[in-house]
């Protein structure tokens, strides 16, 4: 009989090195059953379909003992059985094929001896890929332990002590009776159990994990796994279901809600928001105003200047040059008039020229023409009436 286990999901699952379909047959099992099966790290995983996250069954491939063929006739002439031996089970498979059958063969051996398997019938990509499946398997196996500490734990972990966690079990024994904590030795876990036998009992399991990777439950027949999920599905599972880990499941609402008050009798009611919103509809391009899109600049061309002050300078130049230009004369054809200053007095009346006898040079000739009291030397007097008599006789 095939117990559903819901402790882990397809999700929380190792590496999928290989999947397919198998029937798959045990001494437990009635009828053959053809399952979506999964090779993850190393266990086989069985689900019912191949969507479903949910697996219903699990081999733990570390205790193999070997896997053969099996040659017994099948009413499919093409499937290909073989037998896969543990060391306290036999289980029977039947593949789609024979080369469905050597690639099982060679996944599950590779994972559970940690080397690719010689013998067997395949292309020499198929044995690239048993070869980078025991580099994954190995470095899993290696990370294991560090996974679990920095974050990998199962939902049933709690930071706690001993005391603590005897307490939480105590008060939380309808939710569960099984919970994962910190060990009281470094990167050690330990387990507490919690059980109704004429009282409360209260069992304590120490998990310490293993050099070459993987964890054991320290008991008089030591048990390994894989990882700390598998321990915990390990005490599920052999415990028939008696223990049960302690998930604090959080509770999340599943409708948008929100309180309204009534402005006429002033009461709250509860509002639930629409959940099938429609998005709104696009405008065809149609009813879209157009916007005249405005020209871009002309391109500047050679002869013009990429700077936009350029502009500015040549006009201040232009502006000082016609500054500096003398400014234009104007015809005028009206006769110039002198400018007298206003006189505020009377007139004074014009000085009386008087001659002098003295004989002078040229030049004080010429400096008694302009000289400020107004008098004519005799000599440039003379000079004066020679010319002007030659003008008369001319």
């Amino acid at each position: 009989m095939m117990v559903k286990l819901t402790a882990r999901q397809r999700s929380q699952l190792p590496t999928c090195y290989y999947e397919g379909y198998l029937e798959k047959r045990s001494f437990r099992d009635k009828t053959s059953r053809k399952l979506w099966t999964c090779l993850c790290g190393n266990t086989l995983f069985f689900f019912n379909e191949k969507k479903d996250a949910d697996y219903i069954d699990k081999v733990d491939l570390r205790g193999l003992v070997s896997i053969t063929d099996d040659n017994s006739q099948d009413c499919n002439l093409d499937a290909a059985r073989l037998n896969l031996q543990l060391k306290d089970e036999n289980i029977r498979f039947t593949a789609p094929n024979a080369e469905a059958r050597e690639l099982w063969k060679g996944f599950i051996r590779s994972v559970a001896e940690l080397s690719v398997p010689a013998l067997l019938t395949l292309l020499p990509g198929q044995i690239h890929m048993l070869k980078e499946t025991v580099e994954k398997e190995k470095a899993r196996l290696n990370t294991s332990a560090h996974n679990s500490l920095t974050g990998d734990m199962p939902a049933c972990f709690y930071r706690m002590t001993r005391l603590e966690a005897a307490l939480l079990l105590e008060r939380e024994a309808k939710r569960g009776n099984l919970l994962l904590r910190p060990g009281s030795i470094e990167n050690t876990f330990a387990v507490t159990t919690r059980q109704d036998i004429e009282g409360s009992k209260i069992s304590h399991y120490r998990v310490t994990p293993k050099q070459n990777g993987g964890f054991v439950i320290a008991v008089d027949v030591p048990v390994s796994c894989a990882t700390l999920h598998d321990v915990i599905n390990y005490l599920v599972e052999n415990t028939d279901g008696v223990l049960t880990p302690l998930i604090n499941e959080e509770i999340y609402e599943k409708n948008i809600s929100f309180f309204r008050r009534d402005h006429e009798n002033g009461e709250m009611t509860v509002q639930q928001a629409p959940t099938n919103l429609v998005p709104p509809s696009v405008p065809s391009r149609k009813d879209i105003p157009r916007i005249p899109t405005p020209e871009p600049p002309p391109k500047p061309t050679a002869q013009q200047h990429l700077y936009l002050n350029d502009k500015l300078e040549e006009q201040e130049k232009q502006t000082e040059d016609s500054a500096a230009a003398p400014l234009p004369q104007l015809e005028n054809k009206t006769p110039k008039k002198a400018i007298m200053p206003p006189v505020a007095g009377p007139v004074p009346k014009p000085r009386k020229l008087t001659l002098s006898h003295s004989s002078t040079t040229p030049d004080q000739r010429n400096r008694a023409l302009t000289n400020p009291r107004g008098q004519i030397p005799l000599a440039a007097l003379s000079e004066l009436k020679l010319k002007l008599a030659q003008k008369g006789q001319c």
